[in-house]
C-alpha cells in the first residue's frame, strides 16, 4: 500500500441523507426507516465481507442490530436539519489479509469512538476484481452516551448572568452554585419606551419598570457539548487520520512490508509533486475497455509530469555534491535547475491554457443551462395562463364578445408558446441532448468546476517549486567568484543544446502529439526573462533533429494542428 487515505463526512437531514440509507449501503442489507417510511434495501450489492457493530460496554445490547441502533439515533434528532452520524471511509493495505483489516478497524474504532462513548457500525467492502480497492465504511454516531446508556445532549441551555458589571454563561446546574454567588439572570423589563435585559437587582432601581418575558436571557446556539465539540472539529480529524497511519504503519511493519503511509498532504510533507485525481469506478471500467476517460486522462499526464521532476530532482542532488568551484559542475548545476524551471513553466503554460478553455467551456454551458430554464419556467408559465384563460372562455356562455377577446389572447398564448418551444429546441440542439439529458449536462457543470479547481492546486503547486529552483539557481548563480563568470557562462553555453535536446526528447517521449514547439519556446523565453539572462543563440532546428540521438534517430512526427487553448 503506497498511498493513504481516509474521507471524513457527516450524515445530515439538511442535505437530504438519512442514516439508515447510509448504514443499509455499507452492510448490503436491507433497513426500514419510520422516520420517512422509507425501506432501503442493498442486498444486491455485493463486495461486504464484514459487518459488525462495536457498543461502549453501558450501550443496550439489542443495539448490536443495526435497525435498531440507527431507529435509535433517528429518533433522538428531532430537527429536519440534524447531524445523525460521522461517516468514515478508509483505504485498506490490499498486502494484508481480512483478519488483520478486523483487527486494525477494531483498534481504530475502540480507541477514537467507543472509548469516548460513541457506537460505531464497521463494515469491509472489496468490490470485484477482490484486491484492486480494499476499503472500510465507519459510522460513528454523533451523540455520546453517558453511564446509563442514554443519549448525551449535544448542546446545553447556557443563560448569561449578571453580577455587577460582569456578564457570563451558566448551564442549569452551574447557575445552582453560581446563584449563591451573587449572579443573576437576566429578562426582559420594559421602562416608558424602552425594552432593556435586566437582573432583577437592577430593575428594582428604576422606577415603572415592568417585566415582559418569563424567558432569561440566553446565548444563541446554547453551550455544546465538549465532546461533540471536539467531534466536529478539524483537530478531531487530524487526530483520525493520525490514528489511522499509525495502525496502518504499525501493522504493516509487524508482517515485514517495507511500505509506509503519510497522512500528511504533498505541501505539509514539502513534496513538489502534484497530486492526482480521483478516479472512480466508472473511468476505471472505460478504461478497462479500451474507451479514454476524461477523468483519466488528467492523471496519466500528472504521472509523467512527476515523473520527469523527480528525475531531475534527483539530477540536481546529484550535482550539488560537487559543485563547489568546478566549473563544469557549476554550469552543469544551474543549467539543470534551467531545464527544470522550463519544465515547471511549459506544465503551468498548458495548466493556464487548460484553465482557459475549461472556463469558457464551462460560462457558455452555464449560460445555455440558464437561458434554458429561463424559457422553460416561460413555457410552464404561458401554458398554465393558456389554461385558465380557455377554462374561463367555455364559462362564457351568451358572453360572447369577452369569449372573442379571451380567443384572441389564446391565441397570443399559443404563438407565445410556440416561440418558446423553438427556442428551447435551439437550446437542446446546441446542449446536444433532449429534455433527459439536461440533468447529465449540470453534472457535466459541476465536474468543470473540480476541474478547476484541480488544476487552479496544481498552478499553485508548479509555481511554488518554480520559486524554489529560482531561488536555488540565484543563489548558485550569485556564489560564483567573479573571475570564473565568463567561463562558467561559456560552458554553459556549451552544454545547452545537447540538454535542450534531451529535454525535448523527453517531453516529446511522454507527450507525444501533445508537445507543442512553440509552447516549449515561449516557456524558455519566459524563464529567461525572469532570470534576466539573454537567450543564447542558436540554429533553427526541426522537431526531428532535436529528437535524434548520437546512436538512434526518431522518427520525425506529422505535423500537428495546434490546438485551438494554444492559439
Amino acid at each position: 500500500m503506497n498511498y493513504f487515505h481516509l474521507e471524513a463526512k457527516v450524515v445530515s437531514r439538511g442535505a437530504g441523507r438519512s442514516v439508515i440509507a447510509a448504514a443499509a449501503y455499507a452492510s448490503c442489507s436491507r433497513l426500514h426507516n419510520d422516520y420517512d417510511g422509507l425501506t432501503h434495501d442493498y442486498t444486491r450489492k455485493h463486495g461486504c465481507l464484514y459487518s459488525e457493530v462495536f457498543l461502549p460496554q453501558y450501550a443496550p445490547e439489542e443495539w448490536k442490530d443495526r435497525q435498531l441502533l440507527w431507529e435509535a439515533v433517528e429518533s433522538v434528532e428531532k430537527t429536519k436539519d440534524s447531524r445523525l452520524a460521522r461517516e468514515l471511509v478508509v483505504a485498506l493495505p490490499s498486502e494484508l489479509s481480512l483478519d488483520d483489516w478486523k483487527d486494525m478497524l477494531e483498534r481504530f474504532v475502540r480507541e477514537q469512538g467507543i472509548d469516548l462513548g460513541m457506537c460505531a457500525d464497521v463494515n469491509i467492502h472489496d468490490p470485484y476484481p477482490p484486491g484492486h480497492n480494499p476499503h472500510s465504511h465507519i459510522l460513528f454516531t454523533m451523540r455520546p452516551l453517558d453511564e446509563n446508556g442514554k443519549w448525551q445532549a449535544k448542546t446545553q441551555k447556557e443563560y448569561l448572568c449578571k453580577r455587577g458589571g460582569e456578564e457570563r454563561g451558566f448551564t442549569a446546574d452551574e447557575f445552582k452554585t453560581a446563584k449563591t454567588q451573587g449572579w443573576e439572570k437576566q429578562y426582559m423589563y420594559q421602562f416608558g419606551e424602552k425594552k432593556e435585559y435586566l437582573a432583577p437587582s437592577e430593575a428594582e432601581k428604576i422606577e415603572g419598570c415592568i417585566r415582559t418575558s418569563k424567558t432569561p436571557k440566553s446565548t444563541r446556539y446554547g453551550r455544546q457539548n465538549p465532546l461533540t465539540e471536539l467531534w466536529n472539529s478539524e483537530e478531531q480529524i487530524f487526530a483520525w487520520r493520525k490514528s489511522w497511519e499509525m495502525i496502518i504503519n504499525e501493522e504493516q511493519e509487524r508482517h515485514g512490508i517495507a511500505d509506509r503511509v503519510d497522512c500528511r498532504s504533498h505541501a505539509a510533507r514539502g513534496l513538489t509533486e502534484q497530486p492526482t485525481v480521483h478516479e472512480g469506478y466508472h473511468a476505471r471500467k472505460l478504461e478497462s475497455m479500451g474507451i479514454v476517460s476524461d477523468r483519466c486522462e488528467p492523471n496519466r499526464q500528472i504521472r509523467a509530469d512527476n515523473k520527469l521532476l523527480r528525475e531531475l530532482k534527483k539530477q540536481v542532488q546529484k550535482l550539488m555534491k560537487s559543485i563547489k568551484e568546478n566549473i563544469p559542475a557549476i554550469a552543469s548545476a544551474l543549467e539543470t535547475l534551467r531545464d527544470h524551471m522550463v519544465l515547471i513553466q511549459y506544465q503551468l503554460i498548458v495548466n493556464t491554457s487548460q484553465q482557459e478553455a475549461v472556463t469558457f467551456q464551462k460560462n457558455l454551458l452555464a449560460d445555455i443551462l440558464a437561458e434554458y430554464k429561463n424559457v422553460k419556467s416561460e413555457i410552464k408559465a404561458k401554458t398554465a395562463k393558456k389554461k385558465e384563460l380557455i377554462t374561463e372562455q367555455k364559462n362564457c356562455g351568451i358572453h360572447f364578445i369577452r369569449a372573442s377577446k379571451l380567443g384572441e389572447q389564446i391565441a397570443t398564448l399559443t404563438e407565445d408558446i410556440e416561440e418558446l418551444k423553438f427556442q428551447k429546441a435551439q437550446l437542446l440542439a446546441r446542449l446536444n441532448c433532449q429534455d433527459n439529458g439536461v440533468a447529465v449536462k449540470k453534472q457535466a457543470l459541476k465536474e468543470m468546476d473540480k476541474a478547476l479547481d484541480t488544476l487552479v492546486q496544481q498552478h499553485t503547486l508548479l509555481s511554488e517549486q518554480k520559486e524554489a529552483d529560482k531561488a536555488e539557481f540565484l543563489e548558485i548563480r550569485d556564489d560564483i567568484a567573479p573571475e570564473n563568470k565568463e567561463a562558467v557562462m561559456q560552458e554553459r553555453e556549451a552544454i545547452r543544446p545537447e540538454d535542450r535536446a534531451g529535454l525535448v526528447r523527453r517531453l516529446y517521449e511522454k507527450y507525444r502529439d501533445k508537445y507543442s514547439s512553440d509552447t516549449f519556446d515561449e516557456a524558455n523565453r519566459q524563464i529567461d526573462t525572469e532570470l534576466k539572462e539573454q537567450p543564447i543563440q542558436r540554429k533553427k532546428q526541426s522537431i526531428s533533429e532535436h529528437l535524434k540521438s548520437p546512436k538512434q534517430q526518431t522518427l520525425q512526427p506529422k505535423k500537428q494542428k495546434r490546438k485551438e487553448y494554444e492559439r
